[in-house]
């Protein structure tokens, strides 16, 4: 979110529409704390960074913000995996959340018979390069490029610069937590990480036409689940993938995102 794109980010948008805006790592992201079990080697623990552990992390953040803000209440911006431990939080904490801009969110999917739900080692190691063939898998063949290589290659140096031993790995690599892969597997294999139908903020999905992580089916049936929201919106934009927030279509997701933040919208409307 804070990423500047020529120049601007959509952390900026935000400010710019009127929007007192923070953001955060959860541990063992970014600039954030690493866990102690991220020392020792990836077997020796589960995964680490499951929503569970994320929702009290962030119930921490939102405790500070509305003291340091003076405010009862506050809207989310969650992206992939990060809508799992909003989830949570939105579940049980109804009243301080405002609205909550869901992009490209994970859904559950129909569980596999007889298969026992994925786990997986404490932590794992990925490269600049897999994070290049990730950013760009999902765009069509057929398609011009939506992200620029002279923009990934300044992402992967901050990225890198965020592991203070990702050079002594080869290639260079950043270690991150397992949780939110394995959660993903999970809810792809009937277990999501929430129950949407205790959430009552309204919601919007915001994903891109590309994204191969949240495929229309995932969208509807999420979308769906939200049985108690009243205020849900289901948004989709062309030309964008699960990581549209670096293309070139990142201003029509800062821009309906801060439609929805202010009230602009319809009210219930899925877009399928």
């Amino acid at each position: 979110m804070a990423q500047r794109i020529e120049g601007r980010s959509w952390r900026d948008a935000l400010c710019e529409a009127g929007f007192d805006v923070w953001a955060f790592d959860f541990y063992g992201f970014g600039r954030s704390d690493r866990y102690a079990e991220m020392d020792a080697p990836a077997d020796r623990t589960g995964p680490l960074c499951l929503a569970a552990d994320g929702v009290q992390q962030l119930d921490k953040v939102v405790s500070f913000i509305l003291a340091h803000e003076r405010r009862a209440s506050l809207s989310f911006i969650s992206h992939s995996w990060g809508s799992m431990p909003v989830g949570l939080f939105a579940a049980k904490q109804a009243a301080p959340i405002d609205r909550w801009v869901m992009f490209a969110p994970l859904a559950r999917r129909a569980p596999i018979r007889y298969e026992t739900l994925p786990t997986g080692p404490a932590w794992r190691l990925i490269s600049a390069e897999a994070q290049w063939d990730r950013f760009v898998e999902d765009v069509p063949p057929d398609q011009r490029p939506v992200l620029s290589r002279e923009m990934f290659d300044d992402w992967a140096r901050a990225y890198l610069a965020t592991d203070p031993d990702a050079s002594t790995h080869q290639p260079p690599a950043v270690r991150v937590p397992s949780g939110p892969f394995v959660e993903i597997l999970r809810a792809w294999h009937g277990s999501l990480a929430y129950d949407p139908s205790q959430v009552r903020a309204p919601i919007a999905i915001v994903r891109g036409a590309w994204d191969g992580l949240v495929t229309d089916a995932d969208a509807r049936w999420l979308f769906d689940a939200f049985t108690h929201c009243t205020n849900k919106r289901d948004i989709k934009i062309g030309r964008g993938t699960h990581l549209m927030l670096f293309e070139q279509m990142r201003h029509a997701l800062w821009k309906a995102s801060i439609e929805f933040l202010k009230g602009d919208e319809p009210g219930v409307s899925p877009g399928l």
